[in-house]
């Protein structure tokens, strides 16, 4: 078994996010890591929107992430660290739209070691040199210059090690020109490390190290080393030189701390706290990451608490010498894993969680009455400022990126009806949970809706002058009139356009550079820009059918297929060619391309003929409405698009676009066809279904570039974005005539009719292969199943350190009573009053984040959803610290028949780790037919954590703890039929087929167990050989089982074709030692037919077709927020071309950050039978000498090659 891993839905959460002028103009971009991909993201400064530029799979851990820019330089590059064991420095070309490698220095082995650099970067602020760390022991200091031609030079590296020495963070001190310094916080454990009592352990201190480069004796010295009283977790570099007092920001558990060599003295300021939190009081508090914004007059840091409170944070000095910190609470935004000040007034917050944010900072937040706390303050040991949190009053938010991160669930189904399955996935931690809906297709942003007086058939827009930049009328033709609207601030009906209103429109166009043509049944309306009217009309009693039309050529068809020829001349004036054609047969559709940029006309025109032909007819002066070539079509066309796309830098007209025709057929299908310019052949062929309907197709703007609207049964985009063609439904109901639209409020929209009324739409995500409706819940959703009858969903929602809603009423109440008796005789009414105020203070939590309970401290709930709106049918919440794990539908042979239980199974007084439990429950509840209300019947204690329940033959399954047990409905609870204590550890998950059971282990992989009714026993007869620490599972036939596991590997496991679950086991448990299978196993193995290494946490394993008609693929969606399919293939020679295309890409293409490709897909077992889709892709993106160089090799041309890698993508997937 052979298959093909394709990345649908990239990850989506982001670990480390940098700023800087990388493209080298004045716009500032953002560079984000998402675990194994770098994308670059552009805010537009107007819009506030975030614009993707380029996104790169690198193929490794992306570890550390830092921009960086050379004295003097405009531009800044980017320095990586990886599991590479190289250090990496790519610069982003604008004009090719990639990253070029400029440096790529080894220094270790490759993965993610404990001693191997490449955890750790800091930077020098003048960009003259680069410290890159590891965990322990080593540091490396790599020095960056120029040479004479300009480019960037990087030295052979200085250690600067020091053996028995953790590291926590490193920063580079800003110091002005001096030599390059570097602040560590480090611990040495070499007492500790030779102290058996532990002693030396508790006394062992954290210190703040600061490494100097000599940058004339060209070697680096610890200069100086000091021990922190508190624990801290960063530091940030405070900006020195001339613009600042220079040093570091020791950020530590309930403390913020400046520190700098010299005379300086240590300025400490407690962090503050939120006043009356039901947080527990004894927990620390600290800063979890801050972003700098520094001007040429001043700097402030944003410093954000765990609690996803924001501080500014400045610095009052004094001839240099620090005087005090100065803290204000700024605003509360997510829980961020990196946040970055643009200059243009953005903060962007990529969160650890859930959806990343774009603000507008409004207010710096000077002079509001928010209380500024200070160093200079006296306070007790141990004490500490309190504020008040608010809504947001300094930020605005201008963009919100959908984030899937983290995916706990995911099922696909087709609970809408719609044809094309949904995936239905549960994301989110804590209060900012969601259960997200994800369907295949672009989001669309309805502009405008209007009602027009009847059922219109088409619509177009144009401009009054060629050069304007937005379009001036909006032309709607119906049945047997037609309409004109202007475009301005509203949209008006006008009368004095020169259009003909009295009859159809066919075809209308701006025309040179300020006419506008209408074309009509009877004729053709050429409008000047003084309004003179020129008419030319159709001879005799024919009627022209059809027309295409172009910026300076008009071409039509009149009944019985005759086709006449104008072209504009350099007066203006449109002159009929001399000739006419006869066709062999009608007219059904024709299509001229846009005029190319430096010429007159376009040379050629394509026909549609109602003998299910297409011919392409040259324009050329020399051999005018000559045929050129045919090509015979399975049906019907229904309409043509001539377009330039692909090949050209996005934005610009690059060259290198080639011409399409785009040809849609009256069964649905849309043909793309490359149009040969010189010869006027037509040459590979892609053909995709779109729908029921006749396809019509249109052409658009989109991103600077021309776009193709297909319209069948529903709406699709043809694009080229980012270096491939993208053709992605549109999530909007069914459109019947479209055509593109540009006003000052929508520069690239699409106006378009529905039935009666005309609306104008604008597409946003280009490039987002799933939209995505969201509906939030309350605690972190864990696991769901999906009630066929009535679609709904059934969820478990369970929180570590979390109160239920229960608790924190009493704890609300409770402090409230505090309060009022804290309080003196005269205070007492002041009390009351502040006592109410905090009863009825209501924020959010989904914005303010839940209080934390401490460890062992459980909330969860059960929840009813019905998945087309979103609405909470019914919503049953558990006592406090029981944890809801698992989930089952089921139905009982004891009960009557149709009646479905839920069975939930619960942990009590939970603690994960050491793991102590101290005993679960099984709740069962009876649901309606309709499933929006559930009975409790009886629960049932069990001794350990049920981890996984699975229906059986009208029975249960349930692990509880490591043991297997089988489980019959009872009166008052579930009664234990059957168990089998044989599973090594602790079951995660069991799965059924048949009379075989699949039953994973946390760490010992898979086992397979026959229960054997007569007997009533449960017998694992096999299990695999290598241990694998399970996440998830799913049975792909009988004997052969996918399964994913904590490291990031799909493996696919399989029973030998001799295995027989028919064994005998021996009762009385004498039988001999060496009888009893391999190493206590069972004494039948499964072998890995297949394994490959994800890279990300795969949390859901399913076998599902994900469009209409399609094949059956291996779903899996992973704990970054990734989505992606393992399909098989069909056929030897197509497994043998991707294999020989995947090993060229491997040479040709090595990835970005020096990592081994092979070696990363085989990071824990060596990569079997499993191809790599997303290297092979990357073929469209690399430079056209080496796609020919690989293509000629592979026997083919680098359009054959391309067009192999979209079709197995469109066979089982978008």
């Amino acid at each position: 078994m052979h298959l093909y891993n394709l990345t649908l839905q990239r990850a989506t959460g982001i670990t480390h996010a940098v700023h800087g002028n990388f493209s080298g103009s004045k716009m500032q971009e953002i560079l984000v890591s998402r675990g194994k991909t770098l994308e670059l993201l552009r805010p537009d400064p107007n819009t506030g929107k975030v614009h993707t530029l380029l996104t790169m799979e690198v193929f490794g851990v992306i570890r550390s992430l830092m921009s960086f820019r050379l004295t003097g330089g405009t531009k800044d590059y980017i320095v990586v660290g990886s599991d590479s064991g190289r250090i990496v420095i790519l610069e982003y070309i604008p004009q090719k739209n990639f990253f070029d490698k400029v440096h790529q220095e080894t220094f270790g082995k490759s993965g993610c070691r404990r001693i191997v650099p490449g955890q750790y970067l800091a930077i020098d602020p003048k960009g003259r040199a680069v410290m890159i760390g590891a965990i322990e022991k080593q540091k490396l200091v790599y020095i960056l210059n120029r040479d004479a031609q300009a480019r960037l030079t990087i030295s052979s590296p200085l250690e600067a090690h020091k053996s028995n020495t953790l590291v926590y963070h490193t920063v580079g001190v800003d110091v002005g020109f001096e030599n390059p310094m570097f602040a560590c916080l480090e611990i040495d454990y070499e007492e500790a490390d030779s102290d058996p009592t532990g002693e030396a352990a508790q006394r062992t201190q954290q210190t703040l190290t600061f490494y100097e480069l000599d940058l004339g004796l060209n070697h680096v010295v610890r200069k100086y080393s000091e021990p922190l009283e508190e624990h801290a977790n960063f530091l940030v570099s405070v900006p020195g030189g001339n613009d600042g007092p220079s040093g570091v920001l020791v950020c530590s558990e309930n403390y913020l701390t400046y520190k700098n060599l010299g005379d300086q003295h240590d300025i400490r300021c407690p962090i503050p706290r939120r006043r009356n939190d039901l947080d527990d009081p004894e927990r620390g508090m600290i800063f979890v990451c801050s972003a700098t914004h520094r001007t040429k007059s001043m700097f402030f840091f944003l410093a954000q608490t765990e609690q996803g409170d924001v501080f500014k944070v400045t610095l009052e000095t004094d001839e240099d010498v620090v005087t005090e910190i100065r803290l204000k609470y700024f605003d509360t935004v997510p829980v961020a894993s990196a946040m970055c000040v643009l200059k243009t007034g953005f903060l962007f917050v990529a969160s650890e969680f859930g959806n990343h944010y774009l603000y507008q900072i409004a207010h710096l937040g000077d002079d509001d009455d928010e209380p500024e706390f200070s160093s200079a303050m006296p306070l007790e040991e141990g004490d500490t400022f309190f504020f008040a949190p608010r809504p947001l009053r300094n930020l605005v938010p201008v963009d919100e990126m959908d984030s899937l991160s983290p995916i706990l669930a995911c099922q696909v189904a087709d609970l809408a009806n719609e044809d094309t399955p949904q995936l239905y996935l549960l994301c989110g931690r804590g209060p900012r949970s969601s259960v997200r809906v994800l369907r295949h297709g672009l989001e669309v942003s309805e502009m405008a809706v209007s009602e027009l007086p009847g059922n219109p058939n088409a619509v177009w827009t144009v401009k009054r002058r060629a050069d304007e930049e937005y379009d001036a009328y909006i032309i709607v033709s119906f049945v047997n009139a037609t309409l004109v609207l202007s475009i301005g601030e509203t949209v008006e009906e006008v009368t004095d356009s020169g259009f003909l209103g009295t009859t159809p429109t066919l075809c209308c166009s701006s025309l040179g550079d300020d006419a506008l043509v209408q074309v009509y049944p009877d004729g053709i309306r050429h409008i000047r820009a003084d309004k003179r009217v020129n008419e030319w009309k159709a001879p005799g009693k024919k009627t022209i059918v059809k027309c295409a039309v172009n910026q300076r050529q008009v071409v039509i068809a009149l009944t019985g297929g005759e086709l006449f020829y104008f072209v504009m001349d350099p007066t203006g004036q449109l002159n009929e060619y001399t000739e006419r054609k006869e066709m062999p047969s009608d007219v059904v559709c024709m299509a001229l391309g846009n005029v190319p940029v430096g010429e007159q006309q376009s040379r050629f025109l394509a026909v549609g003929l109602a003998d299910n032909t297409v011919r392409i007819i040259s324009l050329d002066p020399s051999d005018c409405l000559s045929p050129l070539s045919m090509q015979a079509l399975p049906a019907a066309a229904e309409s043509l698009c001539m377009v330039e796309m692909g090949g050209g830098v996005e934005g610009g007209r690059g060259g290198g676009g080639a011409l399409h025709l785009n040809i849609g057929l009256q069964n649905g299908v849309l043909l793309r066809t490359v149009l040969d310019p010189v010869s006027g052949d037509l040459a590979d062929t892609r053909t995709r279904y779109l729908g029921s309907r006749p396809v019509k197709l249109f052409r658009i703007r989109m991103q600077g570039s021309d776009a193709v609207l297909a319209m069948s049964s529903r709406s699709w985009l043809s694009y080229y974005y980012q270096s491939r063609f993208h053709l992605t439904p549109l999530s909007y109901e069914a459109l019947e005539h479209a055509s593109g639209f540009s006003s000052e409020q929508c520069p690239e929209g699409i106006v378009a009719i529905s039935t009666n009324t005309l609306r104008i739409l604008a597409l946003e995500k280009l490039g987002a292969v799933f939209n995505q409706v969201s509906f939030p819940v309350e605690y972190t959703p864990r696991k769901f199943v999906i009630h066929q009858e009535s679609a709904h969903l059934i969820i478990i929602e369970a929180d570590h350190n979390a109160y239920s809603e229960e608790v924190k009423k009493q704890r609300r109440i409770q402090m409230a009573e505090e309060m009022q008796e804290a309080a003196g005789e005269e205070e007492q009414e002041l009390a009351r009053e502040m006592a109410e105020a905090f009863l009825n203070e209501d924020l959010p939590e989904a914005s303010f984040g839940a209080p934390k309970a401490g460890p062992g401290q459980w909330a969860s709930a059960l929840r009813l959803l019905n998945p087309s709106d979103g609405s909470t049918l019914h919503i049953e919440r558990f006592p406090q610290n029981e944890a809801a794990l698992s989930i089952a539908l089921c139905k009982f042979a004891n009960q009557p028949e149709g009646q479905q239980f839920i069975v939930v199974g619960v942990a009590k007084d939970y603690q994960l780790n050491p793991r102590q439990v101290a005993g679960g429950f099984l709740y069962t509840y009876k649901v309606n037919p309709e499933c929006t209300e559930i009975n409790l019947v009886h629960k049932t204690p069990v001794e350990d954590v049920p981890g996984a329940l699975c229906p059986f033959q009208g029975r249960l399954l349930v692990g509880a703890g490591r043991m297997l047990r089988l489980y019959d409905m009872g009166k008052k609870k579930m009664l234990r039929k059957c168990e089998n204590k044989h599973i090594p550890n602790l079951i995660v998950s069991i799965q059924s087929m048949g009379h075989r059971i699949y039953v994973s282990d946390v760490q010992e992989s898979v086992s397979l167990v026959r229960y054997r009714r007569r007997e009533n026993q449960l017998i694992v007869f096999a299990d695999d050989t290598h241990p694998r620490w399970i996440t998830t599972t799913t049975v792909l036939d009988y004997g052969t089982v996918a399964a994913a596991d904590k490291f990031g590997n799909i493996a696919i496991v399989r029973l030998p074709p001799g295995c027989s679950d028919e064994v005998e086991e021996d009762p009385t448990g004498s039988k001999a030692l060496w009888d009893r299978g391999l190493l206590n196993g069972a004494s039948q193995k499964a072998e890995a037919v297949s394994c490959f290494h994800v890279g990300e946490i795969v949390t859901s394993l399913q076998r599902a077709t994900l469009i209409p008609g399609g094949s059956e693929a291996l779903v899996y969606a992973t704990l970054s927020g990734s989505v992606g399919v393992l399909v098989p293939f069909t056929s030897h020679e197509d497994q043998d071309f991707f294999q020989h295309l995947e090993m060229h890409m491997r040479s040709e293409n090595p990835p970005l950050c020096g990592r081994d490709h092979l070696s990363f897909r085989s990071y824990y077992y060596p990569v079997k039978n499993v191809l790599d889709g997303d290297l092979c892709e990357q073929f469209n993106s690399i430079d056209p000498a080496k796609q020919k160089s690989i293509a000629e090799d592979l026997d083919r041309t680098p359009s054959e090659v391309s067009k192999k890698l979209e079709d197995i993508r469109t066979r089982y997937a978008f």
